[in-house]
């Protein structure tokens, strides 16, 4: 276990240290260790090598500007100019939430991101602001996932999130359009938590669990390079999910303009895209009505007897908060590969990592 403020100011300094400024740096290390406090350590700091190894092979560039390609009031589109992702997602959510403030909706496009994160996270930062919000995203010259049907890579693992502020019960669905995130993978290979035995899919179409089918041969403690393995991500719940992935990358890739998952020629670098909607209760002025059926039916909905005594049933978000609540009082746990790459990173800065 490694308390949070420890583990933040690493990651913070790594990226100091390796050219951002330190407001960025601290954004960028907040959201990833966001991402572990909330449980999805595939979206956390196992992913610091990585940004890093990006960083240096100019596929992602610090203290880039967020332009405004177009302004019409109640929608934008921003371009990121591959500075990196959060920073620069998190500036367009804040210009979302600011014109759905303003005009009672908005749509916001962002093209050409450096990796995102944890797409839940901006849904959040709406339900503060008392917004509903939805989020497509892809990754464009991504090929990871194999679409319902088919062996080969066509999807990126596109993302999907949606963000409902009801009162002391805030509901926020958020996850790949992928049977796994690539992220899950990648946790996977380090000794992390197994993945399904049918998360991935072989080129005979047969189905997989072992990281290697999308990595190919890679050493215990290092850098992994998704697309050497001969094999597929699986889109999650067959055609639907599928489907799903595949209108991310139309809305979050065609649309903003930044490029979808492929055709992949003469693309040097992965970028993310993301359109976002956002509505404001408050302007339709429904809020009052929209909370108190909205309260009565998420409580009716968690009410249903669950099927195993002991698990009750969820809404979406309460096991990122429950997860959130107990790592922040007892710190985050990394399995010892990741812990030793993130180690091995920051040596490579001139970072010392605590012991």
């Amino acid at each position: 276990m490694i308390e949070v403020p420890v583990l933040e100011a690493l990651v913070r300094d790594m990226f100091v240290a390796a050219g951002c400024a330190q407001e960025e740096a601290a954004i960028i290390a907040t959201h990833l260790v966001g991402a572990n406090l909330a449980g999805h350590d595939s979206h956390g700091v196992v992913r610091v090598p990585r940004y890093i190894d990006w960083m240096r092979s100019g596929f992602v560039h610090a203290g880039r500007e967020l332009q405004t390609v177009m302004d019409g009031g109640a929608f934008m589109l921003f371009d990121a100019q591959f500075g990196f992702g959060q920073p620069m997602a998190k500036k367009a959510v804040e210009a979302g939430i600011a014109r759905a403030q303003q005009n009672g909706a908005a749509v916001i496009a962002l093209r050409n991101a450096g990796h995102v994160g944890r797409i839940g996270h901006y849904a959040e930062m709406a339900m503060e602001a008392g917004l509903i919000s939805v989020h497509f995203v892809n990754v464009a010259g991504s090929n990871l996932v194999a679409p319902f049907g088919g062996v080969e890579r066509r999807l990126s693992t596109a993302p999907f999130a949606i963000g409902v502020p009801l009162p002391e019960r805030p509901v926020v669905l958020d996850f790949a359009t992928s049977r796994v995130a690539e992220g899950k993978v990648l946790v996977a290979s380090n000794g992390g938590k197994p993945l399904p035995s049918d998360a991935l899919i072989e080129p005979d179409g047969s189905f997989s669990g072992d990281p290697h089918t999308l990595y190919g041969d890679y050493p215990p403690v290092g850098l992994r390079e998704a697309g050497k393995g001969a094999g597929a991500i699986r889109a999650f719940g067959d055609h639907k999910g599928s489907g799903l992935a595949l209108m991310c990358e139309l809305l979050a890739g065609a649309f903003t303009g930044g490029g979808c998952a492929g055709p992949t020629v003469g693309r040097t670098r992965i970028s993310n895209g993301m359109l976002s909607l956002y509505l404001s209760p408050a302007h339709f002025g429904t809020e009052a009505e929209f909370h108190r059926i909205g309260r009565d039916y998420v409580d009716w909905f968690a009410s249903s007897r669950p099927a195993k005594a002991d698990e009750p049933v969820l809404l979406p978000g309460q096991p990122e908060a429950r997860t959130r609540a107990d790592r922040l009082a007892h710190g985050v746990p990394l399995q010892p590969d990741t812990w030793t790459s993130l180690v091995q990173a920051a040596a490579s800065l001139g970072v010392s990592a605590p012991a």
